[in-house]
């Protein structure tokens, strides 16, 4: 029953529909009344697996592989969020068993374990406790505490009736006056960029937006593709004529690697604003590459550029993957951001919940720190 419970838990919060989110505030509860540690890791691999569902597809989608390889990365994925729950688990109740879920929520913020910390329970902060920024956050993590004591019915209670109101009062975040993000449908493919016709085409209709009467236009991840100085002069003479400024995706690539990045770009000249903090797992951060003198594939900045300037607005940035995460938006938070940018690339989600569910952690925190949201996704 309680396997049960955990599946049902992972497939309703991470369902991609933000006001559920937070049903995962009752997965500790199971954590806590599991009766074996074995039983408790059986509770987590059923929660964490369920949250997760879309990873088998996405991975097929991606390499262009066979669905095994999507099973592997998937249980793989699942390791450590299990093992955390299983190893910090403890049959005695009382302030042991608090300290112990205290030390999981926390491992599974932060790398190296956070690197891996999807479908964390207090995403749902900012559904239960929209614009009260820290305190919120800080409210949403004692309520994960006490699921954990036999005080758990007065938790239920509480964060149930906060969750009933949240959802009857909700309020999607947009971008402020000004400010726009386009969605495109390009598609993709491992490995590919940005050709000719794609550039062409993005640049119309950043014209078309700037025309109309936009400062600034937000681009998806990777939209203008693997950046170098022949495309750089083909975008600020497309732009020399307008006042506009573009918040854009690309990448950067090197002899070691390349970086993933968020341009600011102009008609004046272009500036590197933002380099992706964590980049997705295997796809394409490999750090073990480089122990072999090959290309290690994307950098992870793990702590650099929380807070940028953009057209003289301060902006976090969550690339992509960093919106399943913990870590980079409370580390972004703590730079007092005016505005959240989340662009993503998901043409690999084709079939899956993945994307929606990006969407929705992302639209968690932006009403817990009451910050506009603008989220561009090429698909």
């Amino acid at each position: 029953m309680l396997v049960a419970a955990a599946i049902a838990i992972g497939l309703v919060a991470w369902s991609g529909e933000p006001r559920l989110l937070p049903a995962a505030i009752f997965f500790p509860a199971l954590w806590a009344i599991a009766p074996t540690r074995h039983c408790a890791a059986v509770v987590a691999a059923g929660y964490f697996l369920a949250a997760s569902r879309g990873l088998p597809q996405g991975v097929s989608n991606f390499y262009g592989a066979g669905f095994d390889a999507g099973i592997a990365l998937w249980l793989a994925a699942s390791v450590l969020f299990v093992a955390t729950h299983a190893l910090l688990w403890t049959e005695r109740p009382g302030r042991g068993r608090v300290i112990r879920y205290a030390g999981i929520a926390v491992l599974l913020s932060v790398p190296p374990i956070g690197i891996v910390g999807w479908a964390h329970p207090i995403t749902a902060a900012g559904i239960l406790f929209p614009g009260l920024k820290w305190t919120g956050l800080a409210a949403a993590a004692i309520g994960l505490l006490v699921m954990t004591t036999r005080f758990r019915p007065i938790a239920i209670l509480t964060l149930g009736g906060l969750w009933i109101w949240s959802a009857a009062n909700w309020t999607d975040p947009s971008l402020p006056e000004g400010w726009i993000g386009v969605d495109t449908e390009f598609g993709g493919s491992n490995g590919q960029y940005a050709d000719y016709e794609q550039y062409l085409e993005t640049i119309n209709r950043v014209r078309e937006m700037a025309e109309a009467g936009a400062s600034v236009i937000v681009l998806p991840e990777s939209a203008l593709g693997a950046w170098t100085p022949t495309i750089e002069r083909l975008w600020t003479r497309a732009l020399g004529d307008l006042d506009s400024t573009v918040y854009g995706g690309a990448v950067i690539v090197d002899e070691t690697g390349y970086d993933n990045v968020m341009l600011e770009l102009s008609g004046k000249g272009v500036s590197v604003r933002y380099r992706q903090r964590m980049p997705v797992p295997v796809s394409m951060w490999q750090p073990w590459l480089g122990l072999l003198g090959t290309p290690a594939g994307a950098r992870a900045d793990f702590f650099a550029t929380p807070v940028v300037t953009v057209h003289g607005i301060k902006v976090a940035t969550l690339i992509c993957y960093e919106q399943l995460l913990v870590w980079p938006i409370l580390h972004s938070a703590m730079g007092s951001p005016d505005m959240l940018v989340a662009p993503a690339n998901g043409w690999w989600t084709a079939n899956t919940d993945i994307v929606a569910i990006q969407i929705a952690a992302t639209m968690a925190w932006a009403r817990l720190f009451n910050l506009p949201l603008g989220m561009p996704i090429n698909s």
